[in-house]
């Protein structure tokens, strides 16, 4: 209750920091949100003090969300995506769920956030990016000696056994952000035999790509796979966690927003998505202690966000494997090659 009302105070501090432009809105708008809570709750709260506008809020991790509108295709409830990984949101495109929107404010945007609406066809646009790599608990690895996972290969140490944790693809963004990952930087085969190899490793495949880095923090699992923005929130809290990234290379996610195609709210949806991209709006991450790179190059950078000159990076392929059908192919062989093996 606390963190909902400095939650509540801090957007209310923040509302002058915005555009009056939508003071005098009306309605309401449904929107599902795909990032942290406390980014869900800000995001909605500040939104609905600047714009006047009732804001409902369902979270979902982004593979359910993207199910979610599949579901209500025929009669849409939701009119407004907000976050979670772009391959998703790009699947959404593909699959007509979500409407075409070109907004003025593109030219503010980063390159890749840019590249992320274009190929869509105006469809989703990137909001933030953020790279995936390995959290693990400092005082665990001391107390079991283990040294801490710097690559890939280290994650199949036998002395890893049952030790750590990662999202099952089927419900997370981000493990599918890791299989795609893995398949362009080893090749489809080879990915899959090393993912064979780090089940004998994984304790628990969760429905949630935020959930193996809070085990992590609270002693719960040594090792996770996940994003690493994900964190400084987590060392905050005064939890034993660590973070790198794998010396082979790494994939990002680019976090996205859509609108509902057949939006009920279709005007405060676009109000909703142009407050979002500003410098500002933007900030609010940083505020709800989450740390990846805006996609608005104006705003402001927290020092608890990655650098990304530090990180070696794959040229990863979004729109291939943020088409529907590869999604749905990798995660299939997953579940029939990776995820029916006994542990």
């Amino acid at each position: 209750m606390k963190k909902r009302n400095a939650l509540a105070s801090l957007a209310l501090g923040l509302t002058a920091c915005f555009p009056a432009a939508h003071a005098q809105g009306t309605g309401q708008l449904n929107v599902v949100c795909s990032v942290q809570d406390e980014w869900c709750s800000l995001m909605s709260t500040a939104f609905a003090r600047s714009a006047g506008i009732k804001v409902n809020v369902l979270k979902r991790g982004s593979g359910e969300a993207l199910a979610q509108l599949l579901t209500e295709r025929s009669n849409p409830k939701t009119d407004l995506w907000f976050g979670g990984t772009g391959d998703p949101h790009l699947q959404a495109a593909e699959q007509d769920l979500t409407l075409s929107y070109k907004s003025p404010s593109l030219p503010q945007l980063h390159p890749w956030a840019q590249a992320q609406a274009e190929q869509s066809q105006w469809r989703t646009v990137g909001v933030y990016s953020g790279p995936l790599g390995f959290a693990f608990n400092t005082e665990l690895l001391a107390k079991k000696k283990l040294p801490a996972p710097k690559c890939w290969k280290d994650l199949l140490s036998p002395a890893l056994r049952g030790e750590i944790q990662v999202a099952n693809p089927a419900s997370s963004g981000t493990a599918y952000t890791m299989i795609a990952t893995l398949v362009q930087l080893m090749g489809e085969d080879q990915a899959f035999a090393y993912m064979k190899g780090l089940h004998k490793n994984v304790s628990q495949y969760s429905r949630s790509g935020t959930g193996p880095i809070k085990a992590a923090s609270r002693g719960e699992t040594t090792v996770s796979i996940s994003f690493v923005h994900d964190a400084p929130s987590e060392q905050m809290q005064g939890f034993p966690i660590e973070t790198s990234t794998p010396c082979e290379g790494t994939g990002a996610e680019i976090g996205s927003m859509s609108i509902v195609k057949g939006a009920r709210n279709l005007e405060n949806a676009k109000k909703f998505y142009e407050w979002a991209l500003t410098p500002a709006a933007q900030q609010l991450a940083a505020a709800a202690h989450q740390y990846q790179l805006p996609a608005n190059k104006s705003a402001g950078l927290d020092s608890h966000i990655p650098d990304f000159r530090k990180i070696r990076l794959i040229d990863y392929d979004y729109a291939k494997y943020g088409r529907s059908a590869e999604r749905k192919r990798l995660i299939e062989r997953w579940e029939r090659e990776v995820n029916s093996l006994p542990h």
